[in-house]
This record gives C-alpha cells, sequence and structure tokens, in this order.
C-alpha cells in the first residue's frame, strides 16, 4: 500500500473513503477483479484493499469481495457494509440477494446484463438517485476470451462509469498480474474484453 499524491486527488476526488463491494459466483473472477482494481488505483498513488468473503468455494455458489481505495491510510478493515459501489457479476443472483443493502440512495451499480439501463433500475428496485450502469461483460468475455469470464470487461466498464482508475492502469496492470500466467494471445484478448467493455456499458 502506497502513500496517497496530491496529484491523486487533483484529477480525482479520493479524498474520502471510496468502498466496493462485489457480488458474482464462485468462478467468475471476482476476486481477481476486485485486486485489479485496487492494483490500478495503486499506481495512481493510493491506499488500498482488496479482500474476499469466502462461503462455499463450489463453483456456481455466491461470494462477494471487496475493495477500498482512499488517498489516505485506511484504517478499517472489515467487510464493507455500506458500500458507495455495488458491481454484479450474475445478474441472476439478484433474485436471491439484495445487492442494494446497505447503499445510500445516491450509490453506483454496474450490473453484467444484457437488460436495458431501465430494465436493470426496475429489477433492481433501485432509488431515482442511484446511477445504474449495464454491460453484456458475459457476452464480451465469450466474444474476445472465449469464456464465460466475465471479470476483466466489468472492470473496463468501471473504469468508464465512475473514473475512479483510468483505463490506461487497467490495461498497465492487467499485463503485468497476467504475464505472469498467460499467454500474450489470452493477455490481448483480456485487453480488448477492457476496450470494449469501456465503450459498451451504458447508463
Amino acid at each position: 500500500m502506497q502513500a496517497g499524491s496530491k496529484a491523486l486527488n487533483e484529477r480525482r476526488d479520493m479524498s474520502q473513503l471510496i468502498e466496493i463491494r462485489w457480488h458474482a459466483r464462485a468462478g467468475q473472477g471476482a476476486v481477481t477483479a476486485a485486486k485489479l482494481v485496487a492494483d490500478s488505483a495503486l499506481m495512481d498513488g493510493a491506499y488500498i484493499q482488496a479482500m474476499p468473503e469466502y462461503g462455499p468455494e463450489r463453483t456456481g455458489a455466491p461470494l462477494r469481495a471487496y475493495t477500498r481505495i482512499c488517498s489516505e491510510p485506511i484504517e478499517v478493515h472489515n467487510n464493507i457494509t455500506n458500500p458507495g459501489i455495488v458491481i454484479v457479476l450474475d445478474d441472476t443472483l439478484l433474485n436471491s440477494i439484495d445487492v442494494l443493502e446497505g447503499m445510500s440512495d445516491d450509490g453506483t451499480v454496474i450490473l453484467n446484463t444484457t437488460m436495458s439501463p431501465s430494465e436493470a433500475r426496475k429489477a433492481l428496485k433501485a432509488p431515482d438517485a442511484m446511477k445504474v450502469a449495464v454491460v453484456d461483460a458475459t457476452g464480451i468475455a465469450m466474444d474476445t476470451i472465449k469464456r464465460d469470464m466475465p471479470n476483466t470487461p466489468i472492470v473496463g466498464a468501471f473504469s468508464k462509469v465512475t473514473g475512479i482508475v483510468p483505463v490506461e492502469h487497467v490495461r498497465e496492470r492487467l499485463k503485468i498480474t497476467f504475464g505472469k500466467k498467460f499467454s500474450p494471445a489470452i493477455i490481448d484478448a483480456n485487453l480488448e474484453s477492457v476496450a470494449r467493455a469501456y465503450e459498451e456499458v451504458r447508463l
């Protein structure tokens, strides 16, 4: 974790603690996405946290992950109960989980879905002041990565919707992280997925 810089506050409002809660199913890469966002913010000089909340480890089981970003040292280490941003990697979770639990009415939700923004808002029962963004991260992943892994596309959408981390930092961090494990072709496919979601996310 690294100290925040003056430039960080000038370019993006990280002077207040940013708390992000991720909802997904095991196997969709939410923990990797939470860390990718945090590491991308670290490149801007932020203090960061990224952590999973493990439950049943079987593939498809609901799980949560958390990301914190701030220009000042982060002194809390518990799970996030009042997120300003919620990211949902599987819209079938809306049938069984209150993904908006603990959010303020003016929070931001980013949903992996083929629904329109208005359909998603209705499905979420979102307050009027809440920002609701949708992107077909699964479709993008299938087109680019050739796997149902919506995590890297959703980070591209997150960058566009929130402006918290620039997409260039996401791309650079992805190359560093994935370069240790994957072939250049797979890395390029993930980079393409980030770029497409950045352009295709809708509010």
